[in-house]
């Protein structure tokens, strides 16, 4: 799929009548007055849940309207199996607009942003609430960007003890940590279910955390030799699932 990708809300029966669209609003102006898209080029649209159309453009007018037309049918991209979840704890400064977007491009289904210990940011009140808008903007944007139908869902800032649950009824549930001993790369992985993966702040994965989380039945993996950071470890790790259970394949 190589057309651009813009976001509609809904693309249910009744949705395209006629099989055109009018693309307007802040979708709109981006088609017309940054993409510059004129008649005749191929559009995607997608309500980032699944459900896409291909169509082509009939129309640019103004600088936030762009009629699409010949968008004959809807189409619907199941779930990519096993489901990828990564545990993300909360990185300092933009970082964690960097990590989302990159897990995003990459193709993680579902980024639970993790209140560690050993975080130096802290989500609270009204700034939690406006950092986690960044989070969900910035998978959305990064979904039409990497040409996805289907954006990964970014749930609320978890606890411990809610990422434990979290871990415990996954089928695959790891800590990327240094103590571990056998690489990502190697395990064994499920072919379908639920993969939930930690990647730990800054300061790292305290030990109550850790073995909170073994308790829940998460062991630790390492990626490689190296440490990488915590905006890239979860881009790296996700990499290395998807190539590993096949959905690269």
């Amino acid at each position: 799929m190589t057309a651009p990708v813009f976001v509609v809300d809904s693309l249910g029966p009744g949705d395209l009548p006629g099989g055109e669209y009018v693309l307007d609003g802040p979708e709109g102006r981006h088609a017309v007055s940054v993409k510059r898209l004129r008649p005749g080029e191929d559009v995607v649209l997608t309500d980032g849940r699944g459900r896409w159309a291909e169509g082509v453009v009939k129309a640019a007018e103004g600088k936030d309207r762009l009629v699409v037309t010949d968008l004959e049918s809807v189409h619907e991209e199941p779930p990519g199996r096993p489901r990828i979840t990564v545990v993300q704890a909360l990185p300092k400064g933009d970082r964690g607009e960097l990590a989302v977007e990159t897990m995003t491009e990459v193709g993680v289904d579902a980024i639970v942003p993790w209140a560690a210990s050993r975080c130096i940011t802290q989500w609270k009140g009204d700034r939690g609430l406006k950092a986690l808008g960044k989070w969900r903007a910035t998978a959305r944007e990064a979904g039409k960007q990497s040409r996805r139908v289907r954006f990964p869902e970014v749930a609320d800032a978890a606890t411990s003890k809610q990422v434990a649950s979290l871990l415990a009824d996954a089928d695959f549930a790891a800590v990327l940590h240094e103590s571990g001993e056998e690489p990502l790369a190697a395990t064994e992985l499920p072919a379908d279910g639920d993969i939930v993966l930690v990647v730990g702040p800054e300061g790292g994965v305290s030990p109550e955390e850790l073995a909170l989380f073994a308790e829940a039945g998460a062991r630790p993996y390492r990626l490689g030799r190296s440490v990488l950071r915590t905006s890239t470890a979860g881009t790296a790790a996700t990499a290395v699932l998807l190539a590993r259970t096949g959905r690269w394949s």
